[in-house]
């Protein structure tokens, strides 16, 4: 009896022993999953914690102030030039050394004018091109000159109803005989106004342009008479 009570008592003490372990490892394994919850749980909130703290702070960013927008200044605005009122054609650059002198007395009187070399027998489609067209650019009179054979004046005169105004340049085989003829010598219908050969006609070309154009500009007229007044002056002050 005392064996079997012994055998009996060291079996309930190794079932305990047993169990106590079992117990025990449940609630290590069991603490252990909790421990691992917890840092699975703790993790994120640890690394956004680190996140936030070890990210430097975004310094605040200030609207920087716009320059004043200054408006830039504008070019001076040259005002155009006045549409020419005469024009001055002649057939060679060779004839400019003469009709310098008209040119130069239209700019005495402030006359708007332009001076071009155009020829009636090596450009004629540019003269018949600028007496047709003249008119409607505002030219009011157009002083030809040309030499030998001087057709310009007449060919101009023949695309235009403006009050063409020849001139005849002296020239070597008949000095300017030849030119006077060609540039007179007109068939009725087309009307030329010829003045002397050279410079004389050069000169009073421009004149006569200025008388034209002074019978509607009372102030032209009166510059006119002021400067038929200053030839008369000087000639009574001449002395010999």
């Amino acid at each position: 009896m005392r064996r079997g009570d012994g055998e009996t008592g060291r079996r309930g003490d190794g079932e305990t022993r047993r169990r106590g372990d079992w117990e025990t490892r449940r609630k290590g394994e069991a603490k252990r999953n909790m421990a691992k919850k917890d840092r699975s749980n703790n993790k994120p909130e640890k690394n956004k914690n680190r996140q936030l703290s070890t990210a430097s702070p975004r310094p605040p960013v200030s609207a920087s102030p716009r320059p004043p927008v200054s408006a830039s200044p504008s070019p001076p605005v040259s005002p155009s030039p006045s549409p020419a009122l005469v024009a001055v054609i002649m057939g060679s650059q060779s004839d400019w050394e003469t009709m310098r002198h008209a040119d130069e007395t239209l700019a005495k009187f402030g006359i708007d004018h332009e001076c071009r070399v155009i020829s009636a027998h090596r450009s004629p489609s540019l003269a018949a091109e600028f007496g047709s067209s003249a008119e409607g650019r505002g030219l009011e009179v157009v002083i030809a000159a040309a030499g030998g054979a001087a057709h310009l004046a007449g060919v101009l005169a023949a695309h235009t109803t403006l009050p063409v105004l020849g001139v005849p340049m002296r020239s070597e085989a008949l000095n300017g005989l030849d030119s006077l003829l060609a540039t007179v010598q007109m068939p009725g219908g087309i009307p030329v106004g010829t003045l002397a050969i050279g410079k004389p006609g050069a000169v009073n070309a421009a004149l006569f342009a200025v008388s034209i154009l002074a019978n509607s500009r009372p102030e032209l007229r009166k510059k006119l008479h002021e400067f038929r007044e200053a030839q008369e002056k000087k000639i009574r002050e001449t002395t010999l």
